[in-house]
């Protein structure tokens, strides 16, 4: 048996992560830098790469970042393209890029409901698609999607982010399916409501939806970016190895008892 700290070893190991540049996408960069791997991130803006170089930094990582549009195949084949000639052949992906439209349907454009399904469900179809055959051939590799909360039910206002996010559930599983034969792992993450920048406006005592994510959250709090970073970890590790077609979600326990209100229900 190997030690733990051999299984979680990423030394040797390239890494892609998909819009990191901030938030949960950096968390997991982050993870996946610090036990080794060496990591590379995209992005759509030269002007968040390098602020974002000056992040991982931090951390003491040297981050490669690459400019392409992950909706794009050309672009996407030809940032591949660069980081296996720069880099290396990509062990981990991690499609992170993801958008988020709050617009009940009868209100949704048709093009803004394309716009998220692009890049929420058809941007990880054409990375995984570019990336997949080289893991294939050298039987290794892990693949990690993020999925969500709404891969399994619906929200108000969400209907664009949700058929996505269930839609990337069902293509986690026939990836798996797919290539599991070869050695190769897919995966995925749907976390919980988690303390990001782009939350920190409703994460206030008296906001309706912090009220609502204190009390239906078993855990009674939001979750952090670093816990999902070290989920994701977890499945990019050796120790996930046997793990396949699943989604780990990182929720505080919310999906495990939506019903829950925190002092009704404590004993």
């Amino acid at each position: 048996m190997k030690k733990p700290n051999e299984l979680f070893d990423l030394s040797g190991k390239v890494a892609l992560v998909t819009g990191a540049t901030h938030g949960i996408g950096m968390a997991i960069g982050k993870a996946l830098a610090l036990a080794g791997a060496t990591l590379c991130v995209n992005g759509h803006s030269e002007a968040n790469l390098e602020d974002c170089k000056k992040e991982y930094k931090k951390e003491g990582i040297d981050v490669h970042t690459f400019l392409f549009d992950v909706t794009e195949e050309e672009e996407v084949d030809r940032g591949i393209s660069e980081i296996e000639k720069k880099v290396g052949d990509i062990d981990i992906l991690v499609n992170n890029a993801g958008i988020i439209k709050r617009i009940p349907i009868l209100k949704m454009k048709v093009e803004e409901y394309k716009q998220v399904i692009d890049v929420d469900l058809v941007a990880p179809f054409i990375v995984a698609k570019r990336v997949a055959p080289k893991m294939i051939a050298k039987r290794y590799g892990k693949i990690i999607n993020l999925c969500s909360m709404m891969s399994v039910y619906g929200r108000n206002s969400v209907s664009a982010y949700a058929a996505a996010k269930g839609g990337l559930k069902l293509l986690t599983e026939n990836m798996c399916c797919e290539w599991a034969k070869y050695n190769v792992q897919i995966n995925a993450l749907g976390p919980g409501y988690i303390a990001t920048s782009q939350t920190a406006p409703i994460r206030v005592d008296g906001h309706p939806f912090n009220d609502l994510v204190m009390t239906r959250t078993p855990a009674g709090c939001w979750g952090k970016t670093d816990d999902v970073g070290y989920a994701a970890l977890f499945l990019a590790s050796g120790a996930a190895n046997f793990i396949n077609g699943q989604v780990l979600f990182v929720d505080g326990g919310i999906l495990a008892n939506f019903g829950y209100v925190k002092g009704e229900n404590d004993i």
